[in-house]
């Protein structure tokens, strides 16, 4: 079939490649998925500002457009059109920053031809919004989806306090909602929050994220890491691996890194974020030897050091664990490593992991029972094995792109 004649989406998110964050390496295979599935896509995003890869702009050279107003690149084939973003330390421009990207957004989602479905992902809730308007304009149908709730983890992180402002915000999130085609949740916990705001819940479906299981799956042996790893001591790696913000809990990482450190483990913590600064502080206040902080590395050695390390760890903040689910989770898995993950019961994460058998979830008694789940693992390599290969084969049967983005396919479809 001629490109002309295909169903044309247009992926409106604030995170696409180059930007090399979970959310953008999620919707580079959406778009790609969307493709071999029979669509015509286009993608409207921001310059990369959370997690810029040189290696990655070299294959994906960005072209600045009218003086630099905006600029373009081609992802594999597909159009990508990028706004200025950027995060300056001054709150006013990076307020300013924020509505530009708004406004161009709407200006350029206008221009382009011929679409027919607009899908974007939250975070930001604004997002949806700027959608809908060009979705109405051009005609076409918007589908949200909800990756993270807002204003549920604003309000619970402590960010948003004002009754004024939280009502609003919650009256544009049942706008956005009500208004779209479809929306998009990630699992039954997020469904149940959020379908109480629907005045037609048949809108709302669940489709889960995934894992691209060409690139994450398990090595017969540990492959060679860069010399910023150093060279292997023979000690047993606890790996985290992503965002370093309020969203996780470090408390128990620290806790149990002390009452380790004459074991034979060593923690790495590989990313970027808000709260490096206080980790890297705690680590070196408390003489934590046993803890190794990293930048973020290219998509393409995340597998390696997967593989490579012999736990994964995820703790998350209590305050925000009902608003969010980390996608790093489809990651481990399909690399079969064990996860100790520390989380509330009934939420997302521990909904998903409880009856999987491949992770040691803690729910109460955090920093102790961290601390014990770790050295259990940590000196057990059987068990190690055997919750790695359960994580493995739930990934496959469920979780592969190839499945999940069948279901974005058949909902377009529907529409």
């Amino acid at each position: 079939m001629e490109r002309r004649n295909l169903k044309k989406v247009l992926i409106h998110s604030i995170v696409f490649s180059p930007d090399g964050v979970s959310t953008a390496y999620l919707y580079n295979d959406i778009a790609l998925g969307l493709v071999e599935n029979g669509f015509d896509v286009v993608v409207l995003t921001t310059t990369p500002h959370y997690n810029l890869i040189e290696s990655e702009l070299v294959k994906q050279p960005i072209a600045k457009k009218l003086f630099g107003l905006y600029c373009q690149s081609d992802f594999k084939g597909i159009q990508v059109y990028h706004i200025p973003l950027k995060k300056y330390k001054s709150t006013v421009k990076r307020l300013m920053s924020f509505v530009y990207w708004h406004i161009l957004s709407l200006f350029i989602g206008f221009s382009i031809k011929k679409i027919n479905f607009v899908l974007s992902p939250s975070p930001p809730l604004s997002i949806g919004f700027i959608s809908l308007l060009i979705a109405k304009l051009k005609r076409a149908k918007s589908v949200y989806n909800v990756q993270e709730i807002y204003p549920d983890l604003l309000i619970n992180q402590g960010s948003l306090k004002s009754p004024i402002i939280i009502n609003l915000l919650k009256l544009f999130e049942k706008f956005i909602y009500n208004y779209s085609a479809a929306v998009t949740t990630i699992d039954e916990v997020f469904y149940a929050t959020i379908s109480s705001r629907f005045s037609d819940t048949s809108k709302l479906k669940i489709i889960p994220n995934f894992v691209d299981t060409e690139l994450y799956k398990p090595l017969v042996q540990k492959l060679e890491l860069p010399s910023i790893f150093g060279g292997d001591n023979g000690k047993i790696k606890i790996l985290y691996a992503g965002n370093i913000g309020f969203f996780q809990d470090w408390e128990p990482v620290l806790f149990a890194a002390k009452e380790l450190l004459k074991d034979n483990v060593e923690f790495w913590v590989i990313g970027e974020g808000v709260r490096k600064e206080y980790l890297e502080t705690e680590v070196q206040n408390q003489n934590l030897s046993n803890v190794r902080i990293f930048p973020y590395q290219s998509r393409e050695l995340i597998p390696i050091i997967n593989n490579y390390a012999d736990i994964h760890f995820i703790a998350i903040n209590q305050q925000m664990e009902q608003e969010g689910f980390p996608s790093k989770v489809y990651t481990i898995m399909a690399c079969a490593k064990p996860i100790v993950v520390v989380t509330g019961e009934n939420t997302p994460l521990y909904n998903f992991l409880k009856d999987i058998n491949c992770s040691e979830l803690i729910t109460n008694n955090r920093n102790v029972n961290f601390t014990e789940a770790i050295r259990k693992l940590a000196f057990d390599k059987e068990l190690r094995l055997r919750l790695g290969n359960n994580g493995y084969e739930e990934i496959i049967k469920n979780y592969s792109k190839k499945v999940v983005v069948s279901k974005y396919a058949n909902l377009l479809k529907s529409l």
